[in-house]
This record gives C-alpha cells, structure tokens and sequence, in this order.
C-alpha cells in the first residue's frame, strides 16, 4: 500500500469528498492515473447511497483508462483485521436495520462457510453452527448480538468495526493475479436486498 486516506463519518458525503480523497492518494504515492493497471471497490453489502456512488466512481475511471474492474466483498474486507489461526468461525456483521443484520460466516483461513445473508437475530439464529469452536463476532452490526446471544464460546471484538481499504488490498491482489475481473459495462453494487423508501407524509 502506498497511500491511504479515509473517514469513518456519520457526515461524510461520498460525492462530495471522494474524488478528492483519490487525487490526494495518487498525489501522495506521486503517481498518475494513467500509471493504474486496475481499479479495486468494496462491492457491499453496505449503505446503498455509499456503494453506489462508489461503484460509479470506480467504474468511470476503468472506462475512461480501459482499466480492468476487481470487487471485493465489503465483509470479507472486515475479516482481514482478524489475525488469530486458532480454529474459529467469523462472523463479520453489518447493521441492516431494527434487529437485522447482514453477515457472512468464515472459518479462521478466511475461507467462506456460508455467503452472505440477511438476518433477522432471534435466539435461533445460527443454530446450524457448531458451538465447541470460538465465534467471533465483528462489524458494527455484532452489537445488536450483544442484546440476543450471551454464551461462552462468542468473542466481540470491538476493535474490528469497519472495512478499510488498507485490508482491501491481498483480496484485490489475489483477484488481479487470476484475472477475476467484473464486467465493467453490467457491474451493479450487492445491495443484498432491494432498496425501499417512503412517500413524504402530508399532514391533512
């Protein structure tokens, strides 16, 4: 990694600051657009404003520099702070609203057990998993687990909140190296689930 800029905000505003956080980067790695070989983005799940402004970024500099497009799951991203090789399940989690979570499930290689879902958190959720392993729950969205699970074998790890373009950077490398590219012209962000919004009431 040669540079690296970021703001973790309730305020920040991807169109108003990203394109300028990415000629701060290449200006501090004193390089060039034209000397890219590819375009990496966290392809979700995530805030839809957040991804799809990302996305299109990302998408008009690979069409502008004929550049190949790699995406890189937002949760597999969150597991990468994770350094312990004791056997574990990863449980990566995103905030999806009221008692909802997005999450993924890996092992302590990385390596995908379950892909991403949506979970409503009950008492039952992830029963289908063994229990004589550590979980570990990481993401902002494991807090809401905190209000449902209360066992032994789950460790909350705090420290792992959110996704960071420093950990982006193996998963892209790996994606670069055989040639695991997106179509440029059809990719579309993975919101998971569709995006709804209300009509303004009117008081009468």
């Amino acid at each position: 990694m040669l540079a690296l800029k970021e703001q973790f905000s309730e305020q920040f505003s991807h169109s108003e600051q990203l394109h300028s956080f990415i000629q701060d980067v290449l200006k501090e790695a004193h390089m060039d657009m034209t000397a890219l070989a590819a375009v990496a983005v966290s392809k979700g799940p995530g805030s839809y404003t957040g991804l799809r402004i990302g996305v299109a970024a990302a998408k008009g500099i690979c069409f502008a520099l004929d550049l190949p497009l790699i995406a890189v799951n937002s949760l597999q991203i969150l597991t990468e702070k994770y350094q312990d090789n004791n056997q574990a399940l990863l449980f990566p989690m995103f905030d999806a609203r009221r008692k909802e979570v997005y999450v993924m499930i890996l092992n302590e290689k990385k390596e995908v057990v379950k892909p991403t879902f949506a979970e409503v958190l009950t008492t039952e959720s992830f029963k289908e998993f063994p229990t004589n392993v550590q979980w570990v729950f990481m993401g902002e969205g494991a807090q809401k687990c905190k209000e449902v699970f209360d066992a032994n074998h789950i460790e909350y790890r705090s420290d792992i909140q959110h996704p960071s373009a420093s950990e982006m950077v193996s998963l892209a490398w790996k994606a670069f190296q055989a040639n695991k590219f997106e179509d440029v012209a059809y990719f579309e962000p993975f919101y998971l689930k569709d995006f709804y919004t209300t009509a303004n009431k009117i008081g009468l």
